[in-house]
């Protein structure tokens, strides 16, 4: 007996090392893995064919075959065997179904469960998936409840006597299996859209990992940046600001990224620096959402109907915050620490250089703001336009929308135009360089985005202008020249969207029609807005806004469809299609009466 368990121990353990070789040549990829096969056969036959069995004794034995199974069953999926994979798995959980919650082959069979999700998910049976893994978690509960001993770990059952791990190693490994099992029922619940679940396992999951220390430095970090995204969009910034300081913190533990000089030397550095420049540059960018995000979602809560920041709401605000602050503070700091006590005052110490309660002033925003243009620094450094195009631009835009949302918070116009001109200064280059032939949307974007800039500035100008006694003639100059590039950039906007016979389409798609629309109307009023002491120019404006709210009305009269995504801009343009004509007949008259 004594010489069949050690043949037994010796080939299983020959199979292990077998299956994680690393040496297999191109031509034969997996050929380690067929080896250790033969091999996890040849133990299968010396244990013998499945029998109910009752003693002890005959439990081990039958647990024994289960874990070969369970190897067989991995071996099959690794190889892209799916099926033949399948069909070990599903033996290996029926051998064990009477012993499934024992100490013995509890474990054995949340791996075969875990396996058997995961290669149903890899085939988009989502809803098979989820019931192999809630399988595995119910059992996890019902044998903590039950029983609560550390279990044998699988591949104990091949090992000696002297070998058998130790009740603390057990423990952790038994927990990592079922922190694999509610990692795979995060991305479950993700297919399946329950986004709060998801979030909820997920969170759980990185949890665990680093409690267990079963963890990758940077993949860890990169899912926990990731969860913070979700908690952005419930607006959970307490949340989202622990996620993110954990990852700023745990991905510093994925080592040192090489300089870009000794990247250039050396392939496996300029892969090390490549990937970690990457992951970085990643986690940045969340940094950046999560300014960006506190600050617009401040202003929402700030801003009056016509868009300004009133004042009473942020009195009103300011005194509820005082009130909230500590009791919300206490109470959610308990549901979502990451981590030992040491590494949590490190992450402590990145969450205390932003705030996770909404600017309520100047002040406060411009603090977010600069943390947000550190990290636009730091994504940068990787995202370059030489190399990284699309996110190179992108990050751009992000800048330009951290300064958008903290002109809002200022009070001087002056200074939120020069805010605005900071905009202008990073879109205008990138839009010239770029060739719309390749990057279209992009362009059409930017285009866009610096219309409504210079269609903003132009506002403020007209607004510090109507303070004076009397415009002068360069407020006068710098008022046109603003609402000519407002013009010029929508008219580029629209030009995009020509066909190549240079045609307007007569029926917009939808994606772009409300932004047309908005083009169309703002143009409307940019030339209403020029300032001219000749009349005949002063009609020739007014006739081309009446055109622009004209299109705007016969499209949506037309087609009836786009009314619901215009109703604003509509209604005025219907008035001013009214009013615009009498207007310019009285110019006109003015005009023919000194002729």
């Amino acid at each position: 007996m004594s010489n069949l368990c050690s043949l037994l121990s010796s080939t299983y353990q020959r199979a292990l090392s077998e299956n994680e070789s690393q040496a297999d040549p191109e031509n034969e990829p997996y050929r380690s893995k067929y080896r250790a096969r033969e091999l996890l056969q040849e133990v299968r036959a010396l244990l013998g064919s499945e029998e109910e069995l009752d003693t002890r004794e005959d439990v081990l034995l039958q647990v024994r075959r289960a874990v070969v199974e369970f190897r067989l069953g991995l071996n099959h999926t690794e190889t892209e065997e799916l099926s033949a994979g399948e069909e070990h798995l599903v033996r290996s959980s029926r051998i064990l179904e009477r012993y499934r919650d024992t100490q013995e082959a509890v474990t054995v069979y949340m791996k075969a469960q875990n396996s058997l999700g995961i290669l149903w998910a890899d085939r988009g049976e989502i809803r098979v998936a989820q019931v192999y893994l809630e399988s595995a978690e119910s059992l996890y509960y019902k044998y903590m409840k039950e029983i609560g001993k550390p279990p044998m770990d699988p591949d104990e059952h091949f090992a000696p006597e002297d070998q058998q791990l130790p009740e603390q190693e057990r423990a952790k490994r038994f927990e990592r299996v079922y922190t694999h099992t509610l990692y795979y029922l995060a991305q479950v619940y993700k297919h399946l859209k329950q986004d709060e679940k998801a979030a909820q396992y997920c969170h759980t999951t990185l949890q665990r990992q680093l409690e267990y220390d079963a963890y990758n430095p940077m993949e860890w970090a990169i899912n926990a940046a990731t969860l913070s995204q979700y908690y952005l969009t419930k607006q959970l910034y307490m949340e989202a600001r622990h996620c993110l300081a954990a990852a700023s913190v745990i991905f510093s533990k994925a080592g040192q990224i090489p300089s870009a000089e000794a990247a250039r030397e050396n392939e496996a550095e300029l892969e090390r620096f490549d990937t970690l420049g990457q992951k970085k540059a990643e986690i940045a960018r969340c940094w950046v959402k999560y300014c960006f995000n506190l600050m617009q979602d401040a202003r929402k809560k700030l801003e009056d109907n016509i868009g300004e920041l009133d004042v009473d709401i942020q009195d009103e605000l300011k005194a509820q915050r005082k009130k909230a602050e500590d009791e919300t503070e206490k109470g959610r700091k308990k549901t979502v620490l990451f981590g030992s006590s040491d590494l949590y005052d490190s992450i402590l110490t990145v969450e205390e250089k932003v705030t996770c309660s909404y600017p309520l002033d100047f002040k406060e925003a411009r603090e977010v703001f600069l943390i947000g243009q550190n990290y636009i620094n730091e994504a940068k450094e990787y995202f370059q336009l030489d190399g990284h195009v699309t996110d190179h631009i992108e990050v751009t835009q992000d800048h330009s929308a951290l300064f958008k949302v903290l002109a809002f918070f200022e009070a001087d116009y002056e200074r939120r135009c020069k805010m605005h001109k900071r905009r202008v200064d990073m879109l205008e280059p990138l839009c010239k360089e770029l060739n719309p032939q390749y990057y279209l949307l992009v362009c059409r974007q930017m285009q866009f985005e610096l219309a409504d800039t210079y269609y903003e500035m132009m506002d403020l100008k007209v607004a510090i202008g109507n303070k004076l006694e009397e415009m002068d003639s360069h407020t006068i100059k710098k008022i046109n020249s603003l609402a000519q590039s407002a013009i010029k950039y929508y008219n580029m906007f629209l030009d995009s969207l020509r066909n190549p016979e240079k045609k307007f389409p007569e029926k917009l798609d939808e994606d772009v029609l409300r932004p047309a629309m908005v083009a169309k109307f703002h143009m409307a009023r940019l030339y209403g807005k020029l300032i001219t002491t000749d009349t005949k120019k002063q009609i020739e404006n007014m006739q081309t806004s009446l055109s622009c709210y004209s299109f705007l009305v016969d499209y949506c009269e037309k087609y009836e469809e786009a009314v619901k995504f215009v109703e604003t801009e509509l209604e005025l343009s219907k008035e001013m299609v009214a009013l615009l004509p009498a207007r310019m007949e009285r110019l006109r008259l003015h005009l023919s009466s000194f002729s």
